[in-house]
């Protein structure tokens, strides 16, 4: 569904931002990092969080990355969470700080668990 050009973005070492549902229906939208894997876009989070409830409670989401190098070079996502696993999330989040920051994930805190979320784009556009 994305283009070569629109997949750079997401392969790149852009940010994203996330919106998801809130139980009031309002959006609420987080920064995050982001992959691909075929098709799907990869976010890595962790149990507990705001963003985690309200795509367990409600699948619709939406994404936008902007080019680091180009502010005005981006591409707007809406999508469903197909999928929501701690299975290789760990391998994940270091995976995605290498990307971004060059080394493994720093932040980890005692009783935290990260989850793997798979999102399946159903509408892109490019400005």
């Amino acid at each position: 569904m994305l283009t070569d050009t629109q997949r750079a973005l997401f392969q790149g070492t852009n940010f994203a931002h996330l919106a998801t549902v809130m139980p009031d229906g309002s959006p609420h939208v987080s920064p995050v990092w982001i992959e691909m894997d075929g098709d799907d876009i990869l976010v890595n989070t962790a149990e507990g969080r705001v963003k985690t409830n309200n795509m367990r409670r409600d699948p619709r989401v939406a994404i936008s990355i902007t080019d680091v190098n180009d502010g005005y070079r981006m591409v707007a996502v809406r999508g469903r969470v197909v999928e929501m696993t701690h299975e290789g999330a760990e391998e994940g989040i270091d995976r995605l700080s290498r990307k971004y920051h060059g080394y493994d994930y720093d932040g980890r805190t005692p009783g935290m668990v990260r989850l793997s979320v798979r999102i399946r784009p159903e509408i892109v556009a490019e400005m």
